[in-house]
């Protein structure tokens, strides 16, 4: 079979023109390539050629310091797009499945699209961790030529009547709002770093934890990629291998992490439930409301992650039911509504086995990504919290009158106690309260299955 951009089965129709190019399904589609053509063409050279000259700018000895306006707004989006990107490549390729001859601008752009977005967020990096931000302006120019022509192809979707019933006007609307608000992200780096259009850019100074040469913990500091996998901790997995590492190779903790920090965060919090005449409240109450106050949002953070991992598991029961309802069904033809392409509907496309096994594959690195977030965040401020007391209760020791230790109101067990047992009780309530809340969907997974 012979390939051709626009495929050959019809020739005379494949390349009309007549009513205008826009009017064309092929070269519509075409129209797309631009941008990503132009990003790859603009960052191969700077990314593989020119990026050592501007290594230099680091004045520290970390690459991961400094993270420019909507960082992990940036990295979400993009990993979006990179699913919603994937989606069309599959989607085309299960379209020209019913077509007479090969059509490759039904996937041959999105294939484009994806090593973009791919480069873009690379170069992103690069320009990130040298600090040298008006790079960006090639990446504004290419969201800006990325939304414009799929705002372009989606209107000229809606213009010959095509729907939400087929699938691939819904992913370029999806597409067209993704590259919109990496525009806007685009558009908030300039405004908050001033680096164009303004006489006097912002200047950013480094996190203090990173001035420090012994900080070597750089989990806060990371991009969200490495943040996730734990990448960054590579360095010290091959020096264990090579030989035992001690504290020395480890390094300090940085400043948020250490107890002083989080006891000064519990003390406020303490502080905040004083009455108007400066009484504190007593009870259980007044001291779970610390608490919440202090390290509530870290772990309300680890139970929605733990949610949408225990979601995430009835992707895949539900995956391998269609894959074996829809493995021996045959598909039909599809009558192509206009522009001369054939549209396929969602239904049509989750029917193909192909489809549902790269979804569940999708789905299972989803979960078990969420799921060791969950366990991360719970653990670190099970650890703090635990840190936070004990050193509450060093403290509230040290101020104790000698006559409570002598007369028996306070024992060196009790004591004890409250350091290393209650403490600790404390840390492990910490890591295993995401399960109280996972209990229910769960169950409900159990049922279902």
């Amino acid at each position: 079979m012979s390939l051709a951009f626009c495929g050959n089965d019809n020739n005379s129709a494949a390349y009309n023109v007549d009513t205008g190019v826009l009017n064309n399904g092929c070269f519509l589609d075409a129209l797309t390539v631009v941008p990503h053509v132009f990003l790859l063409f603009i960052t191969f050279p700077i990314l593989f050629i020119g990026w050592g000259s501007q290594s230099s700018k680091v004045h520290i000895h970390h690459s991961t310091w400094l993270h420019f306006p909507g960082h992990n707004l940036r990295w979400i989006l993009t990993f979006i797009l990179l699913f919603i990107i994937v989606c069309e490549i599959a989607e085309g390729i299960v379209s020209d499945g019913f077509n007479q001859s090969v059509h490759l601008h039904l996937y041959m752009p999105s294939c484009l699209a994806f090593m973009a977005a791919i480069t873009s967020i690379v170069f992103y990096h690069n320009i990130e961790t040298s600090n040298f931000p008006k790079l960006l302006m090639t990446l504004l120019i290419y969201w800006v030529l990325a939304f414009v022509s799929k705002t372009i192809k989606f209107f000229k979707y809606t213009e010959h009547g095509i729907g939400l019933r087929q699938l691939r006007f819904g992913i370029t609307g999806l597409l067209m709002l993704l590259y919109g608000l990496l525009l806007a992200v685009e558009i908030n780096v300039i405004l908050r770093r001033r680096y164009m259009c303004f006489a006097h850019p912002t200047e950013v100074k480094p996190p203090e934890d990173l001035q420090d040469l012994g900080v070597r913990f750089l989990q806060p500091f990371v991009n969200l990629l490495s943040k996730s996998t734990y990448w960054w901790m590579n360095t010290f997995i091959t020096a264990a291998h090579r030989r035992p590492i001690d504290l020395k190779v480890i390094g300090k903790l940085p400043i948020a992490m250490r107890a002083l920090t989080n006891y000064l965060k519990l003390s406020e919090a303490f502080e905040a439930q004083k009455r108007p005449q400066g009484t504190l409240l007593q009870g259980p109450k007044c001291i779970w409301t610390a608490l919440r106050q202090a390290f509530g949002r870290p772990l309300f953070l680890s139970i929605t992650y733990r949610f949408m991992a225990d979601l995430l598991g009835f992707a895949g029961p539900l995956c391998i039911s269609g894959i074996v309802h829809h493995l021996s069904k045959e598909n039909h033809t599809i009558q192509p509504p206009h522009l001369g392409i054939y549209f396929i509907s969602s239904q049509e496309f989750l029917a193909n086995a192909y489809v549902l096994a790269v979804l569940l594959f999708f789905a299972l690195l989803l979960q078990r990504t969420f799921l060791q977030a969950s366990y991360y965040v719970a653990i670190e401020t099970g650890i703090n919290l635990r840190g936070a007391i004990q050193t509450k209760i060093f403290n509230k020791i040290m101020h104790l009158c000698t006559a409570n230790m002598s007369m028996g109101g306070m024992t060196v067990g009790q004591i004890c106690n409250l350091v290393a047992v209650d403490t600790n009780q404390l840390m492990w309530f910490f890591f295993l309260c995401p399960n109280l809340f996972a209990m229910p969907v769960q169950r409900f997974g159990f049922l279902f299955s």
